[in-house]
């Protein structure tokens, strides 16, 4: 992608409301509104690599112009900055998506880091709970994994991505190394699912 045209995704980005999207699409995003540009800069290179790898196996291509992307909590000053980090205002949020999720059912719920990461464990009600320093990137990796190899279309699958990536999008030393980018191999492997389950997914262009 042309940097011209990312430029055009951020500032669009910037200006992103609570929402945006369709809910009855299958694929969702949940972000933290601190971070106002990572589903652009994590989320555009992963959905190419799903894209190129879709159309090499199947010669189709998704139709990701409705995907439903979401601020996890309504303004960027509830994020928890804390061990103590669940205050009641985040507590209304968790009930407010819960509701929301339960009743669209997606097959895919992307997160973005740590935050938006416990945010969703809680709206489903995962245990135990925990605090931001318990989810760094080689966890986050590790659920990450376990949610691919779990994958069921009959469910919310909940996959973890990280919220930054460095050297270049390379694998960082406590993640993987597998001679390949973290955004080649994340999208690989979402592919994979979306192909193996592609009569479970309404998202393709006609």
């Amino acid at each position: 992608m042309s940097s011209l045209v990312l430029n055009k995704y951020i500032a669009k980005d910037k200006k992103m409301k609570r929402e945006s999207g369709e809910k009855t699409y299958p694929i969702w995003l949940l972000v933290n509104p601190k971070h106002p540009t990572v589903h652009h800069n994590i989320w555009t290179p992963i959905l190419a690599e799903i894209q190129d790898k879709v159309y090499r196996e199947r010669h189709m291509r998704i139709d990701a112009s409705n995907i439903y992307i979401r601020n996890a909590v309504e303004d960027c000053s509830l994020v928890p900055k804390t061990l103590n980090w669940w205050g009641p205002e985040v507590a209304t949020e968790i009930e407010l998506f819960k509701n929301i999720v339960f009743e669209y059912k997606p097959k895919i719920l992307i997160t973005f880091g740590a935050f938006p990461y416990e945010f969703m464990r809680r709206v489903f009600e995962i245990k135990p709970e925990k605090g931001p320093k318990s989810w760094g990137n080689s966890t986050l990796g590790n659920e990450f994994e376990s949610a691919i190899e779990n994958f069921d279309i009959n469910t919310t699958n909940k996959i973890p991505l990280l919220r930054r990536v460095v050297e270049s999008g390379k694998f960082i030393k406590d993640f993987n190394n597998f001679g390949e980018s973290y955004f080649q191999y994340v999208g690989a492997k979402i592919a994979d699912k979306i192909i193996l389950n592609k009569d479970g997914f309404k998202i393709w262009i006609e």
